[in-house]
C-alpha cells in the first residue's frame, strides 16, 4: 500500500487528517501529516520528512502531498524525490486525497494520476443563481 505524507503549511495538514478522519470514520493507516510553521528550520523540516517518509514506505512507495508549488513545505521535500519510489505532488485539496487514499493499493504512478484526476474534477464552480425558465 503506498503511504502519504502530507507537506503543508500549519494547520492543514492536520485538517487534511481530521477530515478524512471524519469521511473514513476512522484514522487511515500509512497516512501522516507535517505542519510546517513559520521560522521553522529547513534542516530540521527535511529530517522530519525524511524519517515520516522512511516510516511510510513498506515497500510500495510513499506519495508526498504539499500545499503550494514553490513554497517552503514543497521546497523542503524536492531533494526527496525519488521517481517510482517517492512521488511529490502540490496543489492539495481534499478531492485530491481522498482519490488517492481510495487508490493507494494500486501502483504509486497510478495513484498519482487518480489524485491529480481528483483534484481536477473536484474543482468546478457552483452555480446557485436561479435561471429563467428552469424548472
Amino acid at each position: 500500500m503506498v503511504g502519504i505524507l502530507l507537506m503543508t503549511h500549519a494547520p492543514l495538514g492536520q485538517a487534511f487528517l481530521a477530515a478524512c478522519a471524519h469521511v473514513f470514520r476512522s484514522p487511515t493507516e500509512q497516512l501522516e501529516a507535517i505542519d510546517v510553521i513559520a521560522d521553522q528550520d529547513l534542516g530540521e523540516v527535511q529530517a522530519l520528512a525524511a524519517a515520516a517518509i522512511k516510516r511510510l514506505d513498506t515497500g510500495s512507495g510513499v506519495l508526498v502531498m504539499t500545499d503550494v508549488k514553490g513554497g517552503t513545505p514543497a521546497n523542503c521535500c524536492n531533494c526527496l524525490a525519488d521517481a517510482g519510489r517517492v512521488e511529490i505532488i502540490a496543489g492539495i485539496s481534499l478531492p485530491m486525497l481522498l482519490r488517492a487514499i481510495t487508490y493507494r493499493r494500486e501502483a504509486l504512478d497510478v495513484v498519482v494520476e487518480m489524485a491529480l484526476a481528483g483534484a481536477q474534477s473536484g474543482a468546478v464552480r457552483v452555480d446557485n443563481r436561479i435561471r429563467v425558465g428552469a424548472a
